[in-house]
């Protein structure tokens, strides 16, 4: 006969490899989903662009986003981590990111994004290379699962060409 604590252990290791592969099997089936996201993005208003006293341009900008994520969530999605970058290339850089803005979303009810904003960061160019510059904005999402791999992703989404002089 086995005593109460053997028949415990032999429970609890049962349960614990049954919700190991509980995860493994949700972050298998997250690998086969295909979300369909819709975005846009456009920049309504720059409204600064100078340039610092340490030399680099620095611009602020209003941006409209509106972004359907509603696909990304399954039943093993926790939350999507959503930001939008503005990319370039210049003389020194391929490809040059940086973030504008960013929000969590914690459900898919959340997920229907439409908003205006100003960008939460600025745009900050280390030099003054940024006039006349083609920008990018792209938009990235990063799916946090309860169980399994982090799934990321981003889309393109429109192009603005920044001033050729300083509005400030």
């Amino acid at each position: 006969m086995h005593s109460w604590t053997q028949r415990l252990l032999a429970a609890a290791t049962t349960a614990a490899v049954l919700l190991a592969a509980v995860c493994a099997a949700a972050s298998a089936l997250d690998s086969f989903h295909a979300p369909s996201v819709q975005a846009q993005a456009h920049v309504t208003k720059i409204n600064r662009f100078h340039k610092q006293i340490n030399g680099n341009d620095k611009v602020t900008l209003t941006f409209n986003l509106s972004a359907n994520l509603e696909s990304v969530f399954t039943w093993n999605t926790k939350q999507v981590f959503v930001f939008l970058t503005a990319e370039y290339e210049n003389a020194k850089n391929s490809l040059n990111q940086i973030s504008l803005w960013d929000y969590i979303i914690p459900d898919k009810e959340h997920a229907n994004l439409q908003v205006e904003v100003k960008s939460k960061y600025p745009l900050i160019d280390q030099g003054a290379s940024l006039r006349g510059k083609k920008v990018q904005l792209v938009l990235h999402w990063y799916v946090m699962p309860n169980a399994g791999a982090m799934i990321q992703d981003r889309m393109a989404l429109s192009e603005f060409k920044l001033p050729d002089t300083y509005t400030s």
